[in-house]
Order: C-alpha cells, then structure tokens, then sequence
C-alpha cells in the first residue's frame, strides 16, 4: 500500500494539529478527524478533512491514527480509554504529543497487547511556523518498518525525520530539544530586558546577531516579538515549555543525572505562569525580567 492510500486519522486538532492536517489533505490524504472541543474542526472540515464523532470512529476508519494531545495525561486518557477498547490489528498509532518516555512504552506495551496495534512515538520541533510550511523536525522511535510507513506518511510536514530508537526514544529526544529551546528562550528575555534598560535599540538585536554563535531560531522569531512587544497570536504557550521542563526534571530524577539549568528555567517558568501567563505565548517571557 503506497503512502497515499492510506487513510489517516488525527486526533487533537488544536495549534498544532490544524496546520498539520491542512498539509496532510494538501497532499492528498483522506483525514478522519476528531477533537474534544468540536468547534475546533471548522478549518479542516471545510478542507476536506471528514468529521467524526468519537475516537472510535476514527480507529475504525483509519489505516494509520495520528495523535497531537496536550500532555501525557490526555494521551493516556484517549488511549486507554478510547483507542485500546476498539483498536484493531494491523493499525499504525503515530503520536507527534510530546509526553512521558516511561508512559509511551506502558501504553505501546498495552496497545500492542490487548488489540495488536504497534506504536511510534514522534514529537515535533518547530512551531505552528513550520506545521504550516512543512518544515519540522521529527524525532522518533518505534521499529524500522514502523519508522519507515510513518517515514511515508508524515512526509508533508517535515524536512527532517530522524529515528533514534526503540519506542520512547523519540520522547527522550523531545525533551533534550525543550531544554535548550526553554534555556534559550528565557536568556533572550533576560538579554533583551537588558539592552532595552541600556539603552540599546533591542529591535537591532536579532539582526544584529545573526550568523553569529550567538544566533538561533528563538532569537529571530521570540527575540523580534518581545522588542515589538507583540505578544499575539499566541503560537506556543508558557505551560507547554513549563511541562516539558518538568518532564527533564522527572528524567533526570530516573537516571540520577542533575540538570541545574533546566530546574533554574522551571522555576522562572512557573513565577511567570503564576502571573496569569500560562496560556500566553514564551514571548511575554520579557515581562518576567522587565518587572524584576
């Protein structure tokens, strides 16, 4: 069965899963589509994308079921309660949620168990910038010719697939990204409140640096939105960063590993989610340290 035959199923369709299903129909798949909140499913019904009414009626429609969930406990949630009581043999379970490693081999074991479905777990890096332009990285883990039909499948959202493991090694991966994403994004707060009580035109600052070590993603997308003071829409949220530092934390706690930074970072997240933040895009981050 070649890529494009098979039917899809995407579950969660909120910042992320939206632009990832338009380019998924754009491609010319056929997307059963279910989120919590139905008023959600406008844009990609209108896509072509088909609306279903339960979870169950995606897994019983689809080939291969995509997952894009808040946080470990909505995966297990869907999961346990949803997909395993109706799941079939044969089928390909894809889930692009950055949740818990340890949680993502429990519930591929059980998956696997009880209804014969097999598991990739591949988180996303990137934003809604690059689900929109098909230019995420992807980190997996899974078995090889599971990688591979997920390799066929997701091919409209990114530019770089990688497989680093057996299943939950793809969640690992995730969280080291969130940690230099989350360290990064606090010191460009921290560095542009700075120049701006320096006197420097911080607007300059991102172009300035560019091409420097200095230079990265968050730099030119969050660096250019705090000196704006453009703080909408909202394309990621502070709680997203703020759970995955913690997830770092709970992994390093497993492994007797210490990891300071990215305990300072939770920390500052949290004061800063405490503020009424947690649903407000990273960029506000600059209010953190303009108030200190």
């Amino acid at each position: 069965m070649t890529a494009k035959h098979y039917t899809l199923g995407f579950l969660g369709i909120g910042l992320m899963g939206q632009p990832m299903t338009l380019r998924l129909l754009e491609a010319g798949f056929a997307v059963n589509v279910w989120n919590r909140s139905a008023d959600k499913l406008s844009v990609v019904a209108e896509a072509g994308a088909r609306v279903c009414g339960s979870v169950a009626e995606v897994v019983a429609a689809s080939d291969v079921i995509l997952m894009c969930l808040a946080d470990t406990a909505a995966v297990e949630c869907v999961v346990n309660e949803q997909i395993i009581p109706c799941g079939g043999a044969g089928k390909l379970l894809i889930d692009l949620s950055s949740i818990a490693p340890e949680t993502t081999r429990q519930l591929a074991s059980r998956l696997k168990q009880q209804c014969y479905m097999r598991w990739v777990d591949a988180p996303v890096s990137g934003g809604t910038v690059g689900a929109e332009q098909g230019s995420l990285a992807i980190m997996a883990g899974g078995g090889t010719d599971d990688i591979e039909v997920a390799r066929q499948v997701l091919q409209p959202l990114y530019s770089r697939l990688t497989h680093m493991g057996p299943v939950g090694s793809g969640q690992t991966t995730k969280i080291c990204n969130q940690m230099i994403v989350s360290c990064n994004v606090l010191v460009i707060a921290e560095m542009m409140a700075l120049a701006e009580q320096a006197g420097v035109e911080s607007a300059k600052i991102p172009e300035a640096l560019a091409g420097g070590f200095a230079d990265s993603k968050p730099l030119q997308i969050v660096g250019r939105e705090m000196a704006a003071d453009r703080f909408e829409p909202v394309k990621w949220r502070v709680k997203t960063l703020l759970k995955d530092l913690n997830m770092a934390g709970d992994l390093a706690s497993a492994h007797g590993s210490a990891v300071p930074m990215s305990g300072l970072a939770a920390q500052l997240m949290q004061l800063h989610g405490s503020k009424g933040f947690l649903e407000q895009d990273p960029s506000t981050l600059i209010k953190l340290y303009r108030s200190a």
